[in-house]
């Protein structure tokens, strides 16, 4: 999710970064103790959090969260945006405090406890989704010209970060399809309906068409801004409505890549409007 509070960003994601804690922009820090390098507290959070949260720099055992800072590093390097700084929030009080992540443009991403877990049910690549999903949206802060949408709206930054997590899983991670898919279920069972709301950020069958489209742009070398250009053209030809999509293929598409989405447009479509099913679209 990305939500813009005045200077603040929120969204879905990860940031690896330093061993100490430092005061949010908008909250008094309270009750600051140091347990260890990699288990340095900062309670309270901030307003976005449980009065009874607090962060780390620490996620279950070191395996973990060596993995999570490595894979944080590798998402940056991929997406061309520096790797920010990754804080992890707990709350001994409440598992619904933390079943978030966020993602600040001041340049650090909040991954809440309860999420983390939910999503290493599914399997270690679901975290790792997470994190891709939020540092799309680190992208969305760092270019001025992403998202380049017609429709500049919560829907459309959610599902170019849901393409950004397809192309990570693709291209930087090597997942499989069959690793990927259900993680992808998981990740993106979580959209809503309210198309008619401002916050909307796409129905799930909106957000697999999304990151299957990602997956497939995984297939080519792209800069975060040229995955941004193809991402949108093809959104604007199966999620918008008809009078949005493109009539002329631009010139920056090039032709051999058009020819292998535009081969795949018929099962995008099919999965965005429901046709295909969330078991079927594991097995795609």
């Amino acid at each position: 999710m990305k939500k813009i509070l005045g200077s603040l960003g929120l969204s879905i994601l990860l940031l690896a970064g330093l061993s100490s804690c430092q005061k949010d922009d908008t909250v008094e820090q309270q009750n600051i103790t140091v347990d260890g390098e990699f288990n340095t507290e900062c309670s309270y959070v901030d307003s976005n959090w449980g009065p009874n949260a607090y962060i780390n720099t620490y996620i279950i055992n070191q395996t973990q969260t060596n993995l999570m800072y490595s894979q944080s590093s590798n998402i940056a390097r991929l997406l061309q945006v520096p790797t920010v700084t990754l804080r992890f929030v707990h709350d001994n009080t409440s598992t619904s405090s933390t079943a978030n992540a966020i993602s600040y443009s001041t340049g650090k991403i909040y991954f809440g406890e309860t999420l983390y877990r939910q999503a290493l049910n599914y399997g270690q690549i679901v975290p790792v989704m997470v994190l891709a999903h939020e540092y799309g949206h680190q992208v969305q802060y760092r270019y001025s010209s992403v998202p380049s949408v017609h429709e500049y709206t919560a829907r459309a930054t959610e599902l170019e970060s849901d393409g950004y997590a397809g192309y990570y899983m693709r291209r930087g991670y090597g997942a499989s399809w069959d690793e990927a898919g259900p993680g992808f279920n998981f990740a993106y069972s979580i959209g809503d309906y309210y198309t008619n709301s401002a916050g909307h950020h796409g129905t799930p069958p909106q957000r697999r068409s999304a990151t299957r489209l990602g997956w497939y742009l995984g297939a080519y070398n792209l800069s975060a801004t040229s995955f941004d250009q193809y991402f949108f053209y093809y959104y604007e030809k199966y999620v918008l409505p008809g009078n949005l999509r493109p009539v002329q293929k631009p010139k920056y598409i090039d032709d051999e890549i058009d020819k292998f989405i535009s081969s795949k447009l018929e099962e995008l479509i099919k999965i965005n409007t429901g046709e295909i099913s969330a078991e079927e679209f594991e097995k795609l």
